[in-house]
């Protein structure tokens, strides 16, 4: 029954073109379940193709950039770890013990906890894990380690045959492959010994470039359209490209224009021309502009130049990750996040992309603000940019950046900032969401947090976002991260402000308004509302003001209801690492154990303040600080329950100490 209203409310999200073009992939999918489309390598010369792209565009790594490496032995993802010096089940979910069929891919089921969790797999067959591999044998000339290497290669192929089993299900999946096999074959074809070893010559020539074909097969075969061309879309031109730009296929050259077209037009569908990522998911802007990025580097190698107005976007995008990190360049969380990489470049799958990307920006643009963030050059910008990049780097002076407010107005997005000129650690900095719920009809990754706000003093989060924790299993703990009660928002009737119509589709999209926004040397003021609670009858305006100079934040919710009964809710998430201490019923004292200063908070009279922490009956107080990781913490809640039509008031101060 709940697949086939998933069905229902996911046609209820396409245009009359998507449903046309949904048919097509139907008959597409029958003739591939019965070979009747599936291509042939007779004929191939794949002798050919290796001779003409056993090429590199790399020169030797610099050790200082990849002594990381040495033990590496584990990978390590979403709190679980494989030791790749042993046999890799490519189909077993090591989070539930549960193992997909290696049956027709495009008919398994990944929206239930029947097989265990795609994710988990997808995490591992993206194969991530070969590219700190590959560099390291590179530093070594370890000829076991480059057995090793093939082996792993070999077992993924000979275990997923085209088409075959979960690893063939999702498009973006296939693509990060393509992106970290060009990196691993750039890295190795560097060494011109390898060009005499006859084995890993057979290898490349029987087992990879065979491998590599299927995957740009898929690729351009099966692109994500209409309603599901958000990041998947992306990631499908960006693998295609680089992989065009690698290997000498008879289709390459079609393939790379195609590719090239496809991100040109991408870049300014994603995002806006202020460089904030339309699918409303601030962990996804390092994903997805990684996507954008790496093809222009790839291109640049090889003589390949992106528009200028693409190259503008990636500044802007730059310019909007300055923003959202706060003084410790921890980024402020919203919409969906699951610890997506393109690139691994070390054995910590946590690495700092957010700053890897504002490094990459200086050296593109010779800016010495994104170097400001960036700091210190790496492996990752080692392998986009090679030593005329880190030449670059270096040269580009080192500066202060003291930040101030920001506020993106025609996208809802706005962060309340003051840095201390004398103390450069202290640092007041709030982020405001009246941006809209997502990106396409479906709003795969956004949350319902329509003016949701987060509060970090001195680099220490004390008001948060609480996270995503998972996408398709465990449904009850999926519906409460996403929903409005899990943001720090008015919630009515515990009503989400749109309506959740699968793990990740929303149908009846809520509308913000801007209503207001002022800036002065002393007093900053957002004001914004929503739609989303139109069909309750009742309505939510959000006013912030910042008091710069005396440090106060006033947040004032004017809720409209009309005469029906209705039970207002303002939670106020906390971080697990926020001490509380109580002045008084309504007045309490918030600051985080590991550092920073202290806040008072003070909530409207009218409410009744209650404290949860860790509830599972309802969900309430969890917070996920990454994917498939979740642990208690504290949720203050004001509550008020009203019979008659009225608009109240509620003022909330928070006054950093």
């Amino acid at each position: 029954m709940d697949s086939l209203l998933w069905y229902i409310n996911r046609i209820r999200t396409m245009s009359l073109a998507e449903i046309g073009y949904r048919a097509q992939q139907y008959f597409q999918k029958q003739k591939e379940k019965k070979g009747i489309l599936n291509f042939t390598h007779k004929g191939r010369d794949y002798d050919q193709i290796l001779v003409a792209s056993n090429k590199s565009v790399f020169s030797k790594i610099p050790l200082d950039l990849a002594q990381g490496l040495t033990g590496y032995c584990n990978f390590e993802f979403f709190g679980y770890s494989v030791n790749l010096n042993q046999e890799i089940d490519w189909h077993l979910d090591i989070s539930t013990g549960k193992r997909f069929p290696v049956s027709f891919s495009k008919d398994i089921n990944i929206r239930s906890d029947k097989f265990g969790n795609a994710k988990v797999i997808w995490e591992i067959n993206r194969l991530q894990f070969l590219l700190p591999l590959a560099i390291r044998y590179s530093l070594t000339k370890d000829k076991t380690e480059l057995q090793h290497w093939m082996q792993l290669v070999i077992s993924w192929v000979n275990n997923n045959p085209y088409l075959k089993g979960i690893n063939w299900y999702s498009n973006i999946e296939v693509n990060i492959r393509l992106i970290v096999w060009y990196f691993c074959w750039q890295v190795l074809w560097q060494d011109e010994e390898l060009k005499k070893d006859k084995e890993f010559n057979v290898f490349a020539k029987e087992t990879w470039l065979p491998a590599i074909y299927e995957h740009c097969i898929y690729s351009f075969q099966n692109p994500s359209k209409y309603s599901s061309a958000n990041n998947h879309l992306v990631a499908e031109y960006s693998g295609l490209f680089i992989a065009s730009c690698c290997w000498k296929f008879a289709e390459a050259e079609n393939w790379k224009t195609y590719a090239m077209q496809g991100l040109e037009k991408e870049i300014k569908i994603q995002f806006s021309p202020n460089g904030i990522n339309n699918e409303q998911a601030a962990e996804y802007i390092q994903f997805i502009t990684d996507f954008f990025l790496i093809p222009y580097a790839v291109g640049a190698k090889i003589g390949i130049n992106f528009s200028n107005e693409y190259k503008q976007y990636l500044y802007n995008i730059s310019v909007y990750i300055i923003n959202l990190l706060d003084v410790k360049k921890n980024y402020r969380k919203y919409g969906d996040e699951d610890d997506g990489k393109v690139l691994v470049t070390s054995s910590d799958h946590h690495f700092d992309n957010f700053s890897s990307l504002l490094i990459s920006s200086a050296i593109l643009f010779n800016n010495e603000r994104f170097k400001s963030i960036g700091k210190s050059f790496d492996l990752k910008n080692w392998l986009l940019w090679g030593n005329s990049g880190r030449v670059k780097f270096e040269k580009i002076q080192d500066i202060s950046l003291n930040l101030t407010s920001s506020f993106y107005e025609n996208d809802g997005q706005f962060f309340f900032r003051k840095a201390d000129i004398v103390d450069s650690e202290k640092e007041i900095y709030m982020h405001f969401d009246a941006a809209p719920l997502g990106f396409l009809s479906i709003a795969a990754h956004g949350h319902a947090d329509a003016l949701s706000l987060n509060l970090t003093v001195d680099g220490y989060p004390l008001i948060v976002d609480i996270g995503t924790y998972t996408y398709h299993t465990e449904k009850e703990w999926r519906n409460y991260f996403v929903s409005t009660l899990g943001h720090n928002t008015i919630c009515v009737d515990k009503t989400n402000q749109s309506c959740q119509a699968g793990p990740t589709m929303w149908l009846d999209h809520y509308k913000t308004n801007l209503l207001k926004a002022e800036h002065s040397k002393y007093i900053e003021l957002v004001s914004a509302s929503h739609s989303g609670y139109k069909k309750l009858g009742c309505t939510h305006k959000r006013t912030i003001k910042f008091n710069r100079e005396d440090d106060i934040f006033t947040i004032t919710d004017e809720v409209g209801v009309n005469s029906k009964q209705h039970n207002i809710l303002q939670p106020w998430h906390l971080h697990p690492d926020v001490n509380i201490e109580g002045i008084t019923s309504h007045e309490f004292i918030l600051q985080n154990k590991k550092g920073g200063r202290k806040v008072n908070m003070k909530f409207d009279e009218q409410l009744q303040i209650d404290i949860a922490t860790g509830q599972t009956d309802p969900i309430l107080g969890w917070y996920s600080s990454s994917f498939l990781i979740k642990e208690p913490t504290s949720v203050l809640t004001g509550k008020l329950v009203t019979t008659s039509r009225q608009m109240i008031l509620l003022n909330t101060s928070i006054h950093i100490l």
